[in-house]
């Protein structure tokens, strides 16, 4: 399960059982407490192993506000959920989750329903496209 942390969203996307391909999920408000329940509630309904949380860096690679507030849920995260818990650099994404809606000629409401959940899709991928690059399969 990947997190794309936002000011009032948190886009959610999860894998397949291979771990190949990401898909988004309908994105949660973000409201503390809430927010982690709901989480966990899905984690659980999804069979989650790993949660992987974008850390949005600066691009001078510092850690800003934002970057602070994922870093807070991380850690709401690791003393709840069993499985392990992941920050993944994921500077760009909603702005390039964004660029492909537009692309994809979607309207701008639907865009703000869309765009936290493809933002985590495209986050997650990146993850797994890395993990299956450490983990080559034999031929």
């Amino acid at each position: 399960m990947a997190l794309d942390v936002g000011d009032k969203w948190i886009g959610v996307a999860i894998s397949d059982e291979t771990g190949l391909v990401s898909q988004p999920l309908p994105a949660i408000a973000n409201q503390g407490e809430r927010a982690v329940e709901e989480i966990l509630s899905l984690s659980q309904a999804w069979q989650v192993k790993e949660i992987v949380v974008g850390l949005p860096l600066s691009l001078n690679n510092t850690v800003g506000p934002q970057a602070e507030k994922s870093l807070a849920l991380v850690e709401a995260l690791r003393t709840r959920f069993s499985g392990a818990v992941r920050t993944w650099d994921e500077r760009l994404t909603t702005r390039w989750a964004e660029r492909l809606l537009i692309a994809q000629s979607v309207r701008r409401q639907r865009r703000k329903k869309l765009v936290d959940g493809l933002a985590a899709a495209l986050l997650l991928q990146n993850y797994l496209d890395y993990l299956q690059s450490q983990n080559p399969k034999e031929r």
